[in-house]
């Protein structure tokens, strides 16, 4: 009986996150670009452009936090936070995204990892709360936000016309602090 050769297990790609900077703004723009021209999980109708995806990344890598998400090299996801309502009674609630490559290599755990990591920040800069919206359908995003702890609070009927048709947003959040709210909290850094 002939010996089978000895096999190399396969390798697993590393994902590797980071903050993102301007010098990220490129790839950011070039992965976003095809869900606001193709999709309807965007409600943007023109993709931002590497000059304005920089100043996204700077403004709210400064007061929440923009992360990017590396596979063996190529961005390959990123994921942020900003300002839920301007009004300053929401001071202490983040609205956050998060975007993978429609090329990128699935159940990576990129995604995951990418807002597991947003989380925390947002939590040690002083946010209590995160909220997020999903265009609908969309399974995998809302299996995602289920698995990180959101819970859906709402769902906004026929609120975006993009691509020849309305589309629901479905609205989840997600404590940052547990146990109940309690007194003034710090100011968010």
């Amino acid at each position: 009986m002939p010996k089978t050769p000895p096999t190399t297990p396969p390798t697993t790609p590393q994902v590797t996150l980071r903050d993102a900077s301007p010098a990220d703004a490129a790839a950011c723009a070039a992965l976003y670009a095809p869900y606001v021209s193709g999709t309807a999980v965007s409600f943007e109708d023109v993709p931002p452009s590497g000059t304005e995806m920089a100043r996204r990344i700077e403004a709210y890598g400064a007061s929440h936090a923009w992360l990017v998400a590396d596979l063996d090299g190529a961005l390959v996801g990123y994921a942020y936070a900003g300002p839920y309502r301007p009004r300053p009674a929401y001071r202490w609630t983040a609205e956050s995204s998060v975007y993978l490559g429609l090329d990128a290599p699935r159940r990576t755990g990129a995604g995951r990892a990418l807002y597991a990591a947003l989380l925390e920040r947002l939590a040690a800069r002083g946010y209590r709360q995160v909220i997020t919206g999903i265009t609908l359908p969309n399974d995998a995003s809302v299996g995602l936000h289920r698995a990180l702890g959101f819970v859906e609070v709402g769902v906004e009927r026929q609120v975006g016309w993009k691509l020849g048709a309305w589309h629901d947003l479905l609205r989840m959040q997600r404590s940052l602090v547990p146990g109940a709210p309690g007194g003034a909290p710090a100011e968010p850094c």
